[in-house]
């Protein structure tokens, strides 16, 4: 080998390709071993099916399992502030300006975000089964702003841009400050779209059903499409870290496998 030296280049080369392909198979595995314990997760539709599973459980609950259904406001639903005709149970607007200060050392000028403010606003709401033609089983969600999950839908997003006169120019040179643009934005969980909540369910009475935190400590999670989307979605991440593992890995062999010839080459050669 020192005869006939590597380059440092296609050392490093072949280490990193290793080292990502690790890395990447690592993450395969831990996407798989997720899959399996969201594989083993009871998924159930507000219909009397799972009416008769809690009826026939322990305390009338259920731990931890997926439902999925439509979203119905239990009441008047929130009215989008930006969207016509476009309702949610949930909403959060936002409001942030971009400023522009003077920095004398670079002799430019820098962004930065301030006053930045969100509004916050739910009613409460249930899942219903899709296709049902009247609605008299759902589940009510409970506290569903302690759940986690993006599962609001930006609706409306605008960015209004500061206009300048000539005595705002003048006290800006004073002050070394002045305002860019503003951004507003609104996201809605919207009535009638598809959600699926992770959580604990409980029978109350005859027929209320109620989605809510897990007691066992396992995280409340709602997600903004059917649970077969949902599924797919973590199946596609694995099969990634699975692809890139492989490719990485076949990558470093390849250019190993070449080193390695292009040495035992020249070492025939050098032997004759």
């Amino acid at each position: 080998m020192g005869d006939f030296p590597v380059n440092p280049l296609v050392v490093i080369g072949v280490g990193s390709s290793f080292a990502f392909s690790s890395l990447f198979y690592h993450l395969y595995q831990e996407k798989k071993k997720e899959l399996v314990k969201l594989k083993e997760i009871p998924v159930f539709k507000p219909d009397r099916h799972l009416v008769q599973v809690l009826k026939s459980s322990p305390l009338r609950r259920l731990q931890y399992v997926a439902v999925e259904g439509l979203v119905q406001a239990d009441g008047e639903p929130l009215a989008s502030q930006f969207v016509p005709r476009c309702f949610g149970v949930i909403q959060k607007i936002s409001v942030e300006e971009t400023w522009k200060y003077w920095n004398s050392l670079s002799r430019t000028w820098n962004s930065r975000t301030m006053n930045k403010k969100e509004t916050n606003n739910s009613v409460p709401f249930s899942l219903v089964s899709p296709g049902a033609y009247i609605n008299d089983l759902f589940v009510r969600v409970q506290n569903p702003l302690e759940a986690s999950g993006d599962y609001l839908e930006r609706v409306y997003f605008k960015v209004r841009r500061a206009e300048e006169g000539l005595v705002d120019v003048v006290l800006q040179g004073i002050s070394g400050e002045k305002p860019a643009a503003m951004e507003e934005s609104e996201e809605l969980l919207r009535v009638g779209s598809t959600l699926t909540g992770f959580g604990e369910v409980v029978l109350e009475g005859g027929q209320v059903m109620r989605l809510q935190a897990p007691q066992d400590g396992r995280k409340f999670i709602l997600v903004p499409s059917d649970h077969r989307s949902f599924m797919d979605k973590h199946e596609r991440s694995a099969s990634m870290w699975k692809s890139l593992a492989a490719v990485t890995g076949i990558t470093g062999a390849t250019i190993l496998a070449k080193v390695i010839y292009g040495i035992v080459g020249k070492q025939d050669d050098r032997s004759k």
